[in-house]
């Protein structure tokens, strides 16, 4: 990837106009949230407490998710976690993070796409534990080590990157950064879609929407990138389309809910004059509707813990999820 000062100049730039917005923004978000939760906690739509599950479950089944992503990012970024007064809880038991190491970037802008999404991964930590108040849960237990039996490395032996029993290291380079980010980024997205109908409180509802549009913004950021260096690099490809195949076997055998990155044919239709096929790059993972795809939380769950059987923790979550939604399904 080419770079200018000219351009670094103007990423350093845009970071700090960014903060300037994210303080704002999350000042006037915590505000609305605070004044639909009350001062110290979520107060639920009537409808939403007659449900088995209540919007602070669905909303604490997204914190967990944040804290995964935010330690990941935070350490990879800056090489340091997220500090201890936003990993407190009332709901679960308080965990460690295991692993976790900066990576010695080498291409400046992924350092500063790292740096940006740590930084966006934080402050999600930060909003929903605001709007949860004290029914926020505690951090759980979270694996973002690089020994041959972590999260990581199982993943990466599942989508056959690298041989059974041998270890992965997501921080060792950029290229290997990228990989470690994609196996977060498209679930991230697929959970707040598969989520959002479940929430009753509009307030709620718009906050998760902000979020799901943060997180697919990531996703994309990856996707390009990976798909940029991918043609000089090709088996960065064919990497990245390993491990969306692994995030397909594990949420089910009988769904395709996960797309890779390499070229796909086309042939566009309902156009004045058909070019006819055309290969296209494949940054949008989407179905024939250009809609973004679903995961239920079942589904979400079988991938972090990845296991396609029932389960309620292993993979990044060795002790399982804090709060109610925290049990898989077999997979189907």
């Amino acid at each position: 990837m080419t770079e200018t000062p000219h351009l670094i100049d103007a990423l350093d730039a845009r970071v700090e106009r960014r903060n300037e917005r994210r303080e704002f923004f999350k000042s006037a978000l915590g505000a609305a949230a605070m004044t639909a939760a009350g001062a110290t906690a979520m107060t639920l739509s009537t409808a939403a407490a007659a449900q088995s599950i209540t919007d602070a479950d669905v909303l604490n089944f997204a914190l967990n998710l944040e804290y995964l992503e935010a330690q990941f990012y935070s350490y990879a970024a800056y090489g340091v976690g997220l500090d201890n007064s936003l990993l407190t809880g009332s709901v679960g038991v308080q965990g460690a993070v295991r692993g976790g190491q900066k990576v010695v970037f080498q291409d400046r802008i992924v350092e500063q796409y790292a740096r940006e999404i740590a930084q966006d991964e934080i402050a999600h930590v930060r909003f929903l534990r605001t709007a949860l108040g004290s029914a926020a849960v505690a951090q759980p237990a979270i694996d973002v080590s690089v020994s041959a039996t972590s999260a990581f490395s199982l993943a990466a032996q599942a989508a056959g990157l690298v041989p059974a029993g041998t270890a992965f290291n997501p921080y060792q380079d950029d290229n290997s950064f990228l990989l470690g980010a994609f196996i977060f980024e498209d679930v991230g997205v697929t959970a707040y879609k598969g989520a959002a109908p479940l929430l009753t409180n509009k307030t709620y509802l718009e906050a998760a929407a902000g979020i799901l549009a943060v997180e697919a913004y990531h996703a994309a950021i990856v996707r390009t990138t990976l798909y940029g260096k991918g043609i000089a690099t090709p088996s960065l490809r064919t990497s990245a389309d390993a491990i969306s195949n692994a995030r397909d076997r594990l949420d089910g055998a009988s769904t395709d809910l996960d797309q890779g990155i390499s070229p796909v044919t086309q042939t566009p239709t309902n156009l004045s004059t058909s070019p006819g096929a055309t290969t296209t790059s494949n940054i949008v993972p989407l179905d024939a509707n250009g809609v973004a795809y679903s995961r239920s939380t079942s589904q979400v769950l079988n991938i972090v813990y990845l296991n396609g059987s029932a389960a309620s923790a292993g993979g990044f979550f060795p002790a399982g999820l804090n709060g109610t939604i925290r049990t898989s399904t077999t997979a189907s």
